[in-house]
Parts: structure tokens; sequence; C-alpha cells
């Protein structure tokens, strides 16, 4: 099969790969699209340590299934399915609970560490274990599709603190994971969401999403904007999506005595803060990991409009075109929020159902 290889740092290569084969638990996917994931772009350049070598990246993707295993259940060739990016065991004590992003035995798609490797999308097949697959409706396209993993993530990050009717959110960082989470903050019944970001292209597409303030922080002071906005108080819950140490300083300025702080990105991997902070203001910290089940809810609410993918695609291609496409977002010179590669139809088959 044709497929983009990560052979080493800053190089991908569109060349024949090996094709995986489906075990008895599994589905045979012919990808159609896979979004480009900012953990894709880092782990291109070789310094995240989880993108060993050769790999297929791309979890971010939707498809027909070409396979079906002997044990699989509730799927037929040709059934068009989305699919999670956390490949769980589906056994283990997490996973009986429904915390599948808790797994005792999870992998993740298109990741390599030493502990595992596991080949992703980028690719004309990808196998999965069935329990990750879902049905995506006929009125769904296969690019929206792509953008459901995200959509699970950040779904998953506003489930992780609680959001009233009276609740002030403040978001900072409107990438695809911020913007997101802005969407399923509102759906939650927040009143206010204040979306902070350095790029005013990213703050206009917020504005455009419902987002009640945008702060650009290199222009406007962002705490003194949130306490503008909520009397002196603060902001209820705050959703950190960068993932620096300065930012997450940021949400636990901004969050009022008794709030929570939910950590999403994690480009750093330490973070320094005032503990007399946590313990005085009573402040609750939570992280945010993947999604833990909301991936088939997010089927509904992209395909009924209820969270809106279309601004965030800037920009759709063929998947030999790959190397490029990550060239520039490496490089962000040009406003992108979410590059989809589309996957052409290989030429002949001989799978079997």
């Amino acid at each position: 099969m044709k497929a983009l290889v990560y052979t080493k740092p800053y190089c991908l290569e569109y060349s024949d790969f090996p094709e995986p084969v489906a075990g008895v638990n599994d589905v045979l996917i012919r990808v159609k699209a896979c979004g480009i994931c900012g953990s894709d772009v880092h782990g291109f350049t070789g310094k995240t340590g989880r993108r060993l070598p050769p790999l297929v990246m791309g979890h971010e993707a939707a498809g027909v299934i070409e396979e079906v295993g002997e044990n699989v259940e509730g799927f037929e060739r040709n059934d068009r399915v989305c699919f999670d990016s956390t490949v769980y065991c589906n056994k283990c004590e997490p996973c009986r609970k429904g915390s599948y992003n808790r797994c005792e035995k999870r992998q993740v798609l298109g990741v390599s560490v030493p502990a595992f490797k596991r080949h992703g999308a980028f690719a004309e097949y990808v196998a999965v274990p069935w329990w990750i697959v879902s049905k995506i409706p006929d009125n769904m396209s296969f690019i929206q599709s792509a953008l459901l993993e995200p959509v699970s993530i950040a779904t998953h990050a506003a489930n992780r603190a609680p959001i009233s009717a009276d609740d002030t959110v403040v978001v900072i960082g409107a990438g695809t994971i911020g913007l997101f989470i802005l969407q399923a903050s509102k759906l939650r019944g927040a009143a206010k969401v204040i979306v902070s970001d350095i790029n005013e292209f990213r703050l206009d597409v917020a504005r455009k999403l419902g987002a009640d303030e945008v702060v650009n922080p290199g222009k406007s002071a962002l705490k003194k904007v949130v306490l503008g906005e909520t009397n002196d108080k603060g902001a209820d819950v705050a959703f950190e999506a960068v993932g620096y140490a300065e930012t997450f300083a940021d949400a636990v300025s901004v969050t009022k005595i008794g709030g929570h702080v939910v950590a999403v990105g994690n480009l750093q991997k330490t973070a320094e803060f005032n503990l007399q902070e946590l313990v005085a203001r009573e402040l609750t910290f939570a992280g945010s990991y993947a999604s833990s089940g909301e991936f088939r809810d997010c089927i509904d609410l992209v395909a009924s409009g209820k969270i809106n993918v279309e601004p965030l695609i800037s920009d759709v291609l063929p998947l030999e075109d790959g190397p490029r496409a990550f060239e520039r977002l490496l490089k962000a010179e040009e406003n992108l929020l979410k590059i989809v590669l589309e996957v052409p139809a290989p030429r002949g088959s001989n799978h079997k159902v």
C-alpha cells in the first residue's frame, strides 16, 4: 500500500509500506481522510520521543471497512466509519468502568515509543480493534469525520469540570482543541466564554464560533479583562489548551477562589506554580487526556451542526502532498488550523471478507 512514512526527524516519504493485517478482533479500514494533529507536527521534529521512526503517523481519520475479523460484532464490509485514537484493551478495570483513556494497556494510533509501536492512518489502510470503531451517518463527509477525534478530546476536557448556566469559562489557546472546547463549553451551558490567543486570525474564528469575548494577551492583560467581565471574581473554569508553563500560570491567575483549572495542552513537561494559590484559594486542578467514551456522542454533535468543524478546515490535500503540508504547519507562516489529507482509492484490491 501507499503510505506517508516518517523515516527520520523532519523527513516524511510517500512510499510503499507493508499493508496491515487484520486480526480476529480487528477491522481493516480503507482510509479516506486523515487530519494532521499538532502532536504529529511536533513528533515530526523528533523532539517528543513519541514518534520513533520508521512510523506511519495519523490518528484523526475516517474511512470504509474493507475486511472484518471473525470475532467482529456489528460491522460489515463497506460500512462508513470513524475510530478513536486510543486503542484500549476493553478488558481491564478502567475499560470496564468506561474510562477508556486510562486503559492499563492503552496505545495510541500513529505513535511509537519504547513500549509500543502502533502504525496510524496516513496510509491507504489501517487495522484497528472493532470496539474503537463507530459508524458515521451518510450526511457526514469523511473530511468532517476526520475532525471527530479532536472534537472528542475537547468534549472530554469540557466534561472534566462542572459548568453551570451562570459560569464564566476562559479558554487559553484558540487552536483546534481550544476552539472545540469553546463550543463544548457553550453546549454545557456556560453563560460566558472568553478565549485568549496571540493570533488574531484564530481569535476571529473564535468570535465566529460564539466566543463572548476574545483577548490577545500581547495587547491586553488577560487577567484584567477576565476580572472586568466577572465583577472582579475571576473565571469559574479555565481551560489551558496550549501546554506552556506560562499559559498554565495564566490559567491559574484568572480562576476565582474555589474555581477549576483544566490542563489540556502538554508541550512543556514541567510548570511551577505557587502552592499557596492552590491551597488558600481552594482551586481544583484536573488533567484531561484524550477522550473517554465521548467519541460516539460527538458524531451526533457534528452531524447536527451543534459543533461546527467547517471553520477549522484550512486545507484539504492528497496524501502524497503530506510532506509539504507538514512543512507549512511547522513553519507557521500561514493562518492554518487543520489540514486534512485525503487518501486516494488504492489501485486494485484483493481483499475478501
